[in-house]
């Protein structure tokens, strides 16, 4: 049974419902939570979206979102796609409509659920019926005709139940490595992480770069990045010099070097464009 939380908003640029939940305990180890969508706007709305730590997956049941990437391709992709790990930002577009099901993976929940060498996804946009067919397709109807948002968030979880019985194991020790990198939020030596393990650093980064996707510091600098994310999401003042340092950048400089590479600019500017009510970030494109 889902704990759903549901955020909405309504004003003079539009309206949306947003439906936030955690997956049961058979998912934990696969998902970070799940977000539903419903947007109506007057006008056409673009969004950033910002590289993290986790693999999205979108599943869509209403008009289809345009994904264009920081060269400027646009692409939109039938049932939804999967954007996997990036270091670089890129932007969803709709026409005032959108509808549809989010779902944050976890990095090692995205190798079970979609069988693949994690590099493949990384650094790019897959859609959805190119990696499981029929499958997507048939999801999606069934997410569409459903009455309400729990109910479409338990046919998701019935679907990725069986999804990730039938995926690869995951390599213990890159779990274990992963873990340890998340816990640390990102403040570990990689030299010291291979070594526990066993491993010579290439043999680590080559284990990341099949199941993960990236190797474990490019991870590690995006985990720190992300949590800087969720503070400035949670609302309230920032004292970007003190987040710095707790979060465990050398100074406030090394915060702003990554903010200008994920982001574009400075974290105030992003701040600037963050959307009430669980919005997101409004494009400043």
């Amino acid at each position: 049974m889902h704990r759903i939380r549901v955020v909405r908003h309504a004003s003079e640029r539009g309206g949306w419902e947003m439906a936030l939940a955690t997956p049961p305990p058979a998912l934990a180890p696969l998902i970070r939570d799940y977000c539903g969508f419903r947007e109506a706007m007057p006008q056409p709305m673009r969004r950033q979206e910002l590289p993290g730590v986790q693999v999205v997956l979108i599943l869509e049941f209403g008009p289809l979102l345009k994904h264009l990437d920081d060269a400027g391709r646009v692409t939109r992709h039938r049932s939804g796609f999967v954007a996997g790990l990036d270091e670089r930002w890129s932007t969803t577009e709709h026409n005032g409509e959108s509808h549809g099901l989010q779902v944050n993976l976890t990095p090692l929940g995205a190798r079970r659920l979609f069988g693949l060498p994690m590099h493949e996804l990384a650094h790019r946009v897959t859609g959805l019926e190119d990696l499981w067919g029929g499958e997507a397709r048939r999801l999606v109807e069934s997410l569409a005709e459903a009455r309400d948002w729990a109910a479409r968030f338990a046919l998701a979880d019935a679907f990725l139940i069986q999804r990730a019985e039938r995926g690869p194991a995951v390599d213990a020790g890159v779990k274990w490595a992963v873990e340890r990198i998340q816990r640390t939020g990102g403040q570990v030596d990689i030299a010291t992480l291979a070594s526990e393990l066993g491993h010579s650093h290439k043999h680590l980064i080559h284990q990341f770069h099949e199941q993960v996707g990236l190797p474990p510091r490019r991870l590690a600098r995006l985990l720190r990045f992300d949590r800087a994310v969720e503070r400035i999401k949670s609302g309230g003042p920032v004292r970007w010099a003190e987040l710095a340092l707790e979060l465990g950048y050398f100074d406030q400089a090394h915060l702003n070097r990554d903010f200008r590479q994920f982001t574009g600019g400075p974290p105030s500017a992003l701040l600037r464009r963050a959307l009430p009510d669980a919005g997101g970030f409004e494009s400043g494109a």
